[in-house]
């Protein structure tokens, strides 16, 4: 069972989402802004991140900065799961990729629950 730190400011969202993942035999910590994201990484590692990019306050890529410059969470996998479209992010996903470590990128309006499951195993084995 692997520990998931979802970051998803719609209540709603999160908590199918929280649910689906339960169901798959994950366990799952929710945080809704990016320094509630922080506390909850610093109270127990993640093994991986579901990451909305558009947070109140700071951004997701805001976030990314953050959490990276620690070096305990150097190797978190993180899959980007956001409503922006991957044409706005295509000419920053060198930056997302390989200087921020995100793993995978998925749409939310093209990517079912098991789509999503899918994503988070995925990074699981790949660690």
């Amino acid at each position: 069972m692997s520990q998931v730190l979802l970051i998803e400011p719609d209540k709603p969202l999160a908590k199918t989402y929280q649910a689906a993942l339960r169901k798959a035999g994950h366990k799952v910590k929710l945080a809704s802004t990016s320094q509630g994201a922080i506390n909850k990484a610093d109270a127990q590692t993640p093994e991986v991140i579901v990451l909305e990019l558009q947070l109140v306050g700071h951004s997701g890529i805001e976030f990314l900065y953050e959490f990276r410059s620690y070096p305990e969470w150097q190797d978190v996998p993180v899959l980007i799961h956001t409503g922006v479209p991957y044409i706005e992010l295509k000419d920053s996903w060198d930056l997302l990729s390989d200087h921020l470590g995100v793993s995978d990128y998925t749409y939310k309006p093209d990517t079912s629950l098991d789509k999503l499951i899918n994503s988070v195993r995925q990074l699981t084995r790949s660690k």
